[in-house]
């Protein structure tokens, strides 16, 4: 009747194994038929396959080597388009080594599940029990689960123990970069900084580990991706409010709680290990501060903020990290710099989601040369060699769909929010940067009136901002805070009300079309009644809406470049060209 395993075990109160045990026991298979890519019209050499409980089974298994990748599920916010490219690229790396390649996923609308993409492709949720009920029909030489994000990761040591042999990194590997514990007491023992943390699986623990660590702190679930439900607290009462109100923690899900490094620098660096040996892909740096989720925060490859020796550092820590989890394959940590002390602050033996984007700036397709390194290949037998500098500069900006959803929050924070990415590309940062916008949807006007209005915190960061924009010839309003703030250092600026304050306010000035760019940072959480009004007027008049100082001070990095000049543009291949 369609009922899973583990459905059937929480009517029963027995566990999932004893219901697959009795449901083998008695014969009762699952049956794999065939969706016919040719409607019966001629042969159909490409069909897929889906599951049901009936007599005749329509899939069989060749004896050809085969190799089984997992895919990353439906596309949602947190996950989507980057992990298919992963996959795809495996699919197309296992075929040119002779290895019949089968996909699972259970999302139409990817190219991985494209008809003629697999040499055999099965329409299965990614469920411990899908995925072994096709690993028992086609007894694989392995299954790659590293290229489908956190879903397939989840099933590692499940799928292992149930002796399905996984390719690359080990699923103990993966489960120790998980383990806060374990993960913790790794660092420790290579002497490797990284900020205080803790579990808790009750709200009682939360509080004690919050009064331990101190304020304020990083808090989400454990084994979830694009920081669904995680929040920063600055306070006990958040924290019991979150505990309260976010999450269900259990023994099996405690929540992660991490000390909160406040305007640290960060960055996110992709490798590729052989179990011994490993290659930095691409170092980038993150323009937005910490506490934007990696998956939003717009970053620059290569790095511009970030010494020689950080570099090495970097690099260095990279190495002994994939060494020490014996990764095979791909590997994705991510770093913060404070007070020029280096903290990890998470470990992914899998592929990000900047795969694709590190691929298209260097002209190295990772993916492929880590399907290789699973399927048995040494780094130094791969085909591609890694630069570690580029005559170039990339940059990566977020696309928000905040325009189709209307009411909702619209300033970026440690849950990601975007549903894709662009790349802008150039000989310069500010080159780049003004591309990145251009494709994210922004274009920055080259002439009008910028509002300003920013927090007691940020107010001594806007002022060379406000500075670069007069210079460039741009008139400035602000709020009576920050107008105050800057006219008192000598730039002029008029104010302009609130929407709390009467009419004609600020908003009243988007509708009119008398604001041309708008560069507002939030007050935090109890406060943003005026931020949400701007922001949505801004979206419904088409403004340009800017909401952290790191991504405004990049504009005025790329106006100081661009000097007025019009963009230039080559191709991807003229840049790799370029590299040599």
């Amino acid at each position: 009747m369609g009922f899973s395993d583990i459905h059937l075990a929480l009517l029963t109160g027995k566990s999932e194994a004893e219901i697959r045990s009795f449901r083998k026991a008695n014969s009762i298979q699952p049956s794999f038929k065939i969706v016919d890519t040719c409607a019966a019209e001629f042969e159909s050499f490409t069909p897929y396959y889906y599951s049901t409980y009936d007599r005749e089974n329509e899939s069989f298994a060749t004896d050809k080597k085969k190799v089984i990748i997992l895919g990353g599920g439906p596309n949602r916010i947190g996950q989507g388009i980057e992990f298919d490219y992963c996959c795809v690229h495996g699919i197309l790396a296992l075929k040119s080594l002779g290895i019949e390649a089968i996909m699972i996923n259970c999302n139409p609308e990817t190219v991985s599940t494209d008809y003629d993409m697999a040499d055999k492709l099965y329409f299965e949720p990614l469920t411990y029990e899908d995925v072994l009920n096709v690993a028992e029909l086609e007894k694989p030489d392995g299954v790659i689960i590293q290229f489908g994000g956190q879903t397939p990761l989840k099933l590692a040591l499940a799928l292992e123990k149930a002796g399905v042999p996984i390719w690359g990194t080990s699923p103990d590997s993966i489960d120790l970069a998980e383990d806060r514990d374990r993960f913790g007491a790794l660092l420790d023992s290579l002497d490797i900084a990284h900020p205080q943390y803790g579990t808790a699986t009750s709200i009682a623990e939360a509080l004690e580990v919050g009064k331990r660590i101190g304020f304020p702190l990083v808090v989400r679930p454990s084994y979830v991706l694009g920081g669904r439900a995680m929040e920063i607290v600055y306070d006990l009462d958040s924290l019991k409010l979150y505990m309260q109100q976010a999450v269900t923690a259990s023994e099996q899900h405690p929540v992660l709680l991490d000390r909160f490094l406040e305007d640290a620098y960060e960055f996110d660096v992709d490798a590729i290990c052989d179990g011994q040996d490993s290659e930095i892909c691409g170092i980038m740096q993150h323009i937005e501060e910490a506490g934007v989720h990696s998956g939003d925060s717009m970053a620059v490859l290569p790095p511009f903020l970030l010494s020689r020796d950080q570099n090495e550092d970097i690099r260095e820590c990279t190495r002994l990290l994939a060494r020490s989890l014996k990764v095979k394959g791909l590997i994705n940590i991510q770093f913060a710099i404070m007070f020029d002390t280096l903290y990890v602050l998470e470990v992914n033996p899998r592929a990000s989601r900047t795969v694709p984007f590190v691929s298209k700036t260097t002209g190295v397709p990772i993916a492929k040369l880590a399907t290789e390194i699973m399927a048995g290949k040494k780094l130094d037998q791969l085909d591609y060699r890694f630069k570690d500098q580029l005559p170039y500069v990339a940059v990566k900006e977020s696309v928000f769909p905040f325009d189709r959803f209307g009411k909702t929050d619209i300033f970026l924070r440690p849950e990601m929010r975007s549903t894709g990415e662009v790349m802008g590309i150039g000989p310069k940062f500010g080159d780049a940067v003004f591309k990145a916008f251009q494709a994210a949807g922004i274009t920055i006007p080259k002439s009008g009136t910028v509002f300003l209005s920013v927090n007691d915190n940020d107010k001594a960061r806007v002022l060379p901002i406000a500075e670069g924009l007069k210079k460039f010839g741009y008139q400035l309003v602000a709020t009576k805070g920050t107008a105050e703030y800057i006219s008192n250092r000598g730039i002029p600026v008029k104010t302009v009300l609130k929407i709390r304050e009467g009419r004609p306010n600020v908003a009243d000035d988007i509708k009119n079309g008398q604001i041309d760019l708008i560069i507002n940072t939030p007050l935090g959480q109890r406060s943003r009644a005026d931020e949400y009004t701007i922001g949505w007027t801004a979206i419904i008049n088409k403004v340009p809406f800017i909401t952290t100082l790191s991504a405004a001070e990049a504009i005025v990095r790329g106006l100081k470049a661009k000097n007025n000049q019009s963009a230039r543009y080559k191709c991807l291949q003229d840049y790799y060209r370029s590299q040599r």
